[in-house]
Parts: C-alpha cells; sequence; structure tokens
C-alpha cells in the first residue's frame, strides 16, 4: 500500500488532468481554464503529488503557509500565483500547507505557444521554477489586475474558438507574465530586509567554504549548493541576487571566486595552476580563462601589475 503512495501521477495531456480532478473536457486541448464554475470546489487541488506535462498558473485566494526564511508584515495577505513549469512536481504536502483550494488556475499545453515568440520567452520567466513557499503575494490592486485577466481568457475560451482564438490568448498570457514579472520585483523590493539578510548569509557560506578548502574536495560551489544552504530555490536567489546586486546566482559565484583569486595571487606564491586547484578548478585553463574574462589581465599579469 505504502509503494503504490509513493507513485507519482503523471498527466501528459489536459484531457487526463480533467478527468483526474473530476472537471468536464477542456475546450480545447492545448489550452483550459479552470474556475469554480467549472466543477467541484476542490478541483484544483490534488490530492496527491502529480507531475504536469503543461505550464499551471494558479490563483489561491488565500494563504495559510509561513515562508520558510520567515514570512513579514509587509506580505500582502490577498492571495496570490504560483507558477509550475512542465515536469515539475506539482501538490502535496508543500502546496497545500500554502493554502485550500486555486481560484482559478490556467493550464497551457507547450505545443499551444509553437509558433509564438512566448515559446521561448516563457522560459525565461525564473518564477516558473519557484518553489510553493516563493509564491507571488498580491495586493488589492494587483489582484484585481490579474483578475481581471483571467476573466478575459475565461470568457474567450468559453465563448468562441475561431482564427483569432490563440492570438487573442497568446496575448493574454504574455500581457499576465509581464504583470507577475513586475510584482515579483516589487516583492524583492518589499522583502528587502529578507533579501539582505539571504545575501549576508550567503556572503558567510561562500567564506566559510573557500576558507574551510572545501573546494579542494567539492571543487567549485554551485548555484544549487547555494539555495539549498539557504532553503530556497535557485532560481528565487539568481533573481532576488539580481534585484539587490545586478548579478545571478552563477555571477555572484565567479565574482567571490576572482575576489578570492586576487587575494591569493597577490599575498601568497602559490603558482597559478596551484591558486586554480585550491578554488576548485579541475583545469588551469579554465581558471585562467574567467580571470581573464573578468578582469581583462592573466592571473600572472595580475601578479606582476600588483607586484
Amino acid at each position: 500500500m505504502k509503494k503504490d503512495e509513493n507513485i507519482l501521477l503523471k498527466f501528459d495531456s489536459l484531457s487526463d488532468a480533467h478527468r483526474a480532478f473530476g472537471l468536464i473536457k477542456p475546450l480545447h486541448p492545448l489550452i483550459s481554464f479552470i474556475s469554480e464554475a467549472t466543477g467541484r470546489e476542490e478541483v484544483v487541488r490534488s490530492v496527491s503529488p502529480h507531475v504536469l506535462n503543461f505550464y499551471k498558473i494558479s490563483y489561491l485566494p488565500k494563504f495559510s503557509g509561513k515562508l520558510k526564511y520567515g514570512q513579514r508584515h509587509y506580505d500582502f495577505d490577498e492571495g496570490g500565483l504560483l507558477f509550475a513549469a512542465p515536469g515539475q512536481i506539482v501538490g502535496g504536502n508543500t502546496e497545500d500547507e500554502m493554502a485550500g483550494c486555486s481560484r482559478f488556475a490556467l493550464l497551457i499545453h507547450p505545443d499551444f505557444l509553437l509558433g509564438y515568440s512566448l515559446a521561448k520567452k516563457i522560459k525565461q520567466y525564473g518564477f516558473f521554477s519557484y518553489s510553493a513557499n516563493e509564491a507571488l503575494h498580491l495586493s488589492d490592486k494587483e489582484k484585481a489586475t490579474i483578475i481581471s485577466i483571467f476573466k478575459i481568457m475565461e470568457e474567450e475560451l468559453n465563448s468562441r474558438i475561431d482564427d483569432f482564438s490563440q492570438d487573442v490568448m497568446i496575448s493574454q498570457i504574455e500581457l499576465l507574465l509581464n504583470y507577475a514579472n513586475r510584482f515579483y520585483k516589487r516583492q524583492f523590493i518589499t522583502r528587502k530586509a529578507i533579501s539582505n539578510d539571504l545575501l549576508q548569509k550567503l556572503e558567510e557560506i561562500l567564506d566559510e567554504y573557500f576558507n574551510n578548502e572545501r573546494s579542494l574536495s567539492q571543487g567549485i560551489p554551485t548555484v544549487q549548493y547555494l539555495s539549498e544552504k539557504l532553503n530556497i530555490s535557485p532560481s528565487y536567489l539568481s533573481d532576488m541576487l539580481r534585484s539587490l546586486t545586478g548579478q545571478n546566482a552563477q555571477q555572484h559565484i565567479h565574482h567571490k571566486l576572482i575576489e578570492k583569486a586576487k587575494e591569493k595571487l597577490s599575498t601568497t606564491s602559490l603558482s597559478v595552476s596551484e591558486v586554480a586547484y585550491a578554488l576548485g578548478f579541475e583545469h588551469s585553463q579554465s581558471f585562467s580563462k574567467l580571470f581573464k574574462t573578468k578582469t581583462n589581465l592573466s592571473p600572472l599579469e595580475f601578479r606582476r601589475s600588483f607586484n
């Protein structure tokens, strides 16, 4: 019995998902809008974790869970949005803690976007890889904006499907994602105190990593390693850092590597190969190339100019 409970449900088509949730068949095979009027109240909430082969954007009217890094009073309590990309696990304890049922949910099969620039652009929105505890909290005005777009989508799908339907829906999806991007930038600002705390912890983690020479055995620290230490998703970490410093997580790691490299080149007699090895590089050529790219000097040129 326990073995069956651990099996993930996988939905390759919208029809499969609708059937599992007890809904009527989708009006379009590649895009579906689910609301309270679509079926049972609990339709958008799955009892067990599942994997969707399409994008999912959900609006939840209330978040009851707490953010892992501490929810503050300036988080809006008007509900918000959750995003999931194809292949991600949806549902389960983490999402259930956030709230009860979604009020609205938009399901988009990747094939619906083919032939449009959005097919490529949608992969650039980091929030599709955020964890459920990193949901977008909406203010009253932001909530009204998002729901108005959802209503247009619902009306479009329910009233007509013609030669213009796909263009109209693509435009509305792009509008929704642009607003979500804007509102997430606002959220980073309103949570600046938390973000600064995370940035300080990040610096401490990197300093401890290099000072204790973890790089000798574990190599260069990865974005995944840092995000796990901070208990946030890699995408959220990169977007948060970009809002604070203008650099994503990978660029931040490279910046720290160059700082440590300059320190070793200027205060020790280690060879370039030894410096590269100490910082976690397998090949000194890779280290020299990165150093040259970031400083316009080779490691040896830097050492000579410093001396």
